[in-house]
C-alpha cells in the first residue's frame, strides 16, 4: 500500500481518479480491487483486495476532492435508498447537471430526459400515488414531445415540449444510456427511478423544479406543493421506502432508515402526527398496481377520480381502514 506519510498527489492518485472518472459512482468494495491493483503497480508487489482499508480508501477520496475542487467538481457520498451501501459519487458543483447532459446528449435527448422526470415527479407523484419511478413503456411513449407546453410547480414553463422528438427505439436505447451512465436505476421489476448519484447532483434543481415552496414539516393541505420529499431519519431526497398511513403528513422513511429510527424512539408512531405506522404505505414502485388489478376492485365500471397511467394504475397500499381527508374519499 502506498506510504501514510507521502503527502504528494502522486501516480497513483492520478490512476484512482483516473478510475473514479471512467465510473459513474464508485463503493467502497468496488474500489477495493481497483486500489489493490494500483498498489500492485506502483509498490512492486502483490497488494489483495482485501488488504486495501476504509482508510486507504477514505484518503484516496480526500485527495482526489481536493485535487479536482479547482475545477468545480467534487465528490460527494450517500447511502443507497435500499442497500444502505455508501455510494460516492464525482459531481459538478456549479453548473445545472441537465445542461451538463449537453456535452453529450442532442438536444431531443435532453427534452425525452426531461419529459421523463415530469412523468416520475408529477404524473405518477400524486398525494395518492407516490411512484416517482416509470416504466420502459410508458417512458418510451414520451418519445413524442406533447402538443400543448406544461408549467411545473413553480410555475416555469419546461423545455420537455421542445422539437420534434426521437423514435421509440431511440428512446429506448436513451434510457439503457442513461442507466449506463448512473442517471437511472431499472429495477428487476422493469421501472426506471433516479440513482444515488442522480439524487446527489440534481438534488437542487429537482427542488426547484418540482416543489411549490411548501414546507414539508407541514402537516396540512398547502404542503401537497411538495413533490421533492425528504427521508424524516436521513435528511436525503426520498423516492423509495414507506410513508406516514394519514395522505395529508409528510412524514417519509427510507425502509432501511424505519429499523433505526423506531428503535430510538422506542415508538411506532409517526413523528410528525403520530398517527401509527403501518409500515404498509409505501413509497416507490411498490405503490404501483397492474391497472386491470385495480379495474377488478372497482369492477370495471366506475371510472377513477385521478386520470390513470397509460400503462399502469397507481394505488396507496393503506387505502382501507385508514381516516383521510376529503379528498381520499373513493
Amino acid at each position: 500500500m502506498a506510504d501514510d506519510d507521502d503527502e504528494v498527489y502522486n501516480n497513483t492518485n492520478r490512476a484512482f481518479l483516473q478510475a473514479f472518472l471512467a465510473r459513474s459512482t464508485l463503493t467502497y468494495e468496488e474500489a477495493k480491487p481497483i486500489l489493490a491493483a494500483i498498489f500492485t503497480a506502483y509498490e512492486k508487489r502483490e497488494t489483495l483486495p482485501g488488504d486495501v482499508t476504509e482508510a486507504d480508501f477514505n484518503s484516496y477520496i480526500a485527495a482526489a476532492n481536493n485535487a479536482i475542487s479547482r475545477y468545480d467538481f467534487e465528490i460527494r457520498s450517500s447511502f443507497h435508498h435500499t442497500s444502505r451501501v455508501h455510494v460516492y459519487a464525482l459531481v459538478n458543483s456549479t453548473s445545472d447537471p441537465i445542461t451538463q447532459l449537453a456535452t453529450t446528449h442532442a438536444p431531443d435527448e435532453i427534452s425525452f430526459m426531461k419529459r421523463v422526470l415530469d412523468a416520475m415527479f408529477e404524473t405518477y407523484n400524486t398525494p395518492r400515488r407516490e411512484v416517482m419511478a416509470i416504466t420502459s413503456t410508458d417512458a418510451m411513449n414520451l418519445s413524442k414531445p406533447a402538443t400543448n407546453r406544461r408549467e411545473t410547480q413553480n410555475g416555469s414553463t419546461t423545455q420537455g415540449s421542445a422539437g420534434q422528438g426521437i423514435t421509440m427505439s431511440q428512446a429506448e436505447k436513451m434510457l439503457s444510456t442513461l442507466v449506463a451512465e448512473g442517471w437511472f436505476e431499472r429495477s428487476r421489476k422493469g421501472y426506471y427511478s433516479l440513482s444515488p448519484r442522480a439524487l446527489m447532483e440534481l438534488r437542487v434543481w429537482l427542488v426547484e423544479t418540482y416543489n411549490d415552496g411548501g414546507d414539508e414539516d407541514d402537516d396540512d393541505e398547502g404542503s401537497r406543493g411538495v413533490k421533492i420529499k425528504q427521508c424524516y431519519a436521513c435528511k436525503e431526497i426520498i423516492t423509495t421506502g414507506q410513508r406516514c398511513a394519514k395522505r395529508s403528513c409528510q412524514c417519509r422513511l427510507h425502509d432501511i432508515c424505519t429499523q433505526n429510527f423506531f428503535r430510538v424512539q422506542k415508538s411506532s408512531k409517526c413523528p410528525l402526527c403520530k398517527t401509527d405506522w403501518t409500515g404498509n404505505d409505501f413509497v416507490g414502485e411498490r405503490a404501483v398496481v397492474v391497472l386491470d388489478k385495480n379495474k377488478r376492485r372497482s369492477g370495471g365500471t366506475s371510472a377513477p377520480r385521478e386520470s390513470p397511467p397509460p400503462v399502469m394504475e397507481v394505488i396507496s397500499d393503506g387505502d382501507d381502514g385508514v381516516e383521510e381527508d376529503e379528498d381520499d374519499e373513493d
